[in-house]
């Protein structure tokens, strides 16, 4: 994924950029940048954080750099924001999104005069740069945003500082947020609401789908009228979104109460667990939510040691992705002992790391092991926004049961099977995860219940990923 913050202030904005920045650092674990603008001109640093988090990477710039207007970025792909010196005049720019048809825009950009595009070590083309192409084909910057968010496939969310202001545009169809705060003399930009709040910002607006947004100190001007068509991911809720973070009003944490209560009303009294714990970090509310509706002790039997280990996507190979998730949890036995434990984490995309907690909780004296995933099956890779380093819908591991019973691939009423809480394949589907998982009783959180737990209406979510649809 990725996150963003900007600031529009009467003063110099390098401080309050620098924290805002940071509080996105659960988004993304490979880079980070800020870029300002005031007497000095456009000003820009970027930083590799894999090894060593935004503060401590960037603390020497914050003493360096200077402005009033500002924007900075966490990602975990390309290098942002850049500075484009273009016919439109220069600006910096930085973006959240996943283009599906770079190729098909490439061509159309090498056929229409641009000659060439700077090459990143992966051999892609920085889809931050491709944007800013896309945009400096339009008379305007305004313009451009509206082009390039209808010829991309995907979703672009963006940032655009230019001498004046800045532009804040939320993708079409709203599937990632984007939220303005307030204060005397400045105003911000942020992809999480709560990054501003200790800065001294009041909430202001959330832009709604496809609006485009003119930032200065001095106020907020419309000037890209918003679209009534959203389709905000549901996983924001589910596990990436920052439990202080809401969304279309909705909080985080509030929403994983809903959700491990939803859970726990389904199981009834079909299991009796001695405690209910959650995968740290973000299955945590969800398992105080279904503790207290069922009236089951929450506990904590693993503990996550955070001091120096970083989030377990990090690392480009899942093997060391698995070392670090192992290494990382450490068992408390006396919690664990001759214990019959219900274990809530957000979700299981490919089941390797939740295997090994399994397992390791086990050969603690563990009993039983009952496992309650967040969110229903994973059966699609995500079109819409780079969450998850799978590269093949193969990775999910519901994906290779399916292909081993199916004897190949099968058609799209088949996976619509699947999906289908209570069809005989979708319990078939279930059985078969529990079995390789050595959990002792599996179930998925419902979609129905899952909307439910978010509170909008269905039309208003995306869950391509769980369904299919679009």
């Amino acid at each position: 994924m990725g996150g963003f913050f900007g600031v529009a202030s009467k003063k110099d904005c390098v401080l309050e950029l620098f924290y805002g920045v940071d509080y996105h650092s659960h988004l993304g674990t490979r880079r980070g940048g800020m870029a300002t603008f005031g007497k000095q001109g456009f000003e820009r640093a970027i930083h590799n954080i894999e090894n060593s988090p935004f503060r401590t990477k960037f603390d020497k710039d914050v003493g360096e750099m200077q402005g009033n207007l500002g924007i900075g970025c966490i990602s975990d792909f390309e290098p942002q924001p850049l500075l484009i010196r273009s016919h439109l005049g220069s600006f910096a720019i930085t973006t959240v999104g996943k283009i599906n048809n770079t190729e098909e825009l490439l061509d159309m950009t090498y056929s229409q005069g641009h000659t060439h595009f700077q090459e990143m070590s992966t051999g892609q083309v920085n889809a931050t740069e491709l944007v800013a192409s896309l945009i400096c084909k339009q008379a305007s910057i305004t313009e451009g945003i509206r082009y390039a968010q209808d010829v991309i496939d995907g979703s672009m969310t963006m940032l655009v500082m230019t001498e004046k202001g800045l532009y804040a545009a939320r993708d079409k169809k709203g599937r990632t947020p984007l939220v303005i705060g307030c204060k005397e003399d400045a105003y911000c930009v942020s992809f999480e609401s709560f990054a501003y709040i200790n800065l001294g910002y009041r909430d202001y607006k959330e832009l709604k789908p496809a609006e485009i947004a003119f930032i200065t100190p001095e106020g907020v001007e419309t000037v890209g009228e918003p679209s009534e068509e959203m389709k905000i991911c549901s996983f924001l809720w589910v596990y990436y979104g920052y439990p202080t973070s809401s969304y279309e009003g909705i909080n985080v944490e509030e929403m994983r109460y809903k959700c491990g209560s939803m859970l726990a009303k389904r199981d009834g009294n079909q299991v009796e667990p001695d405690v209910i714990a959650g995968v740290p970090d973000s299955g945590v509310a969800h398992a105080i939510g279904y503790s207290n509706e069922a009236g089951i002790p929450y506990a904590r039997p693993f503990i996550k040691y955070t001091p120096t280990w970083p989030r377990s996507f990090m690392p480009t190979t899942q093997n060391q992705r698995n070392l670090i998730a192992r290494m990382k949890l450490i068992p408390v036995q006396a919690l664990i002992e001759h214990k019959k434990l219900l274990l809530i984490d957000d979700s299981i995309v490919r089941g390797t790391q939740l295997r090994e907690t399994t397992e390791f909780l086990y050969r603690s004296g563990a009993k039983e092991v009952h496992v309650r995933p967040a969110c229903p099956p994973l059966l699609y890779g995500c079109k819409y926004l780079n969450f998850s380093r799978s590269k093949s819908e193969m990775d999910l591991i519901t994906r290779r049961v399916i292909l081993e019973k199916e004897g190949g691939e099968c058609s799209p009423e088949v996976l619509e099977e699947y999906a289908k809480p209570g069809s005989c394949r979708y319990e078939q589907m279930i059985e078969e995860i529990r079995k390789q998982q050595n959990f002792t009783t599996l179930r998925y959180h419902r979609l129905d219940d899952l909307v439910e737990s978010i509170g909008l209406p269905a039309c208003k979510l995306c869950t391509y990923c769980f369904n299919g649809k679009e």
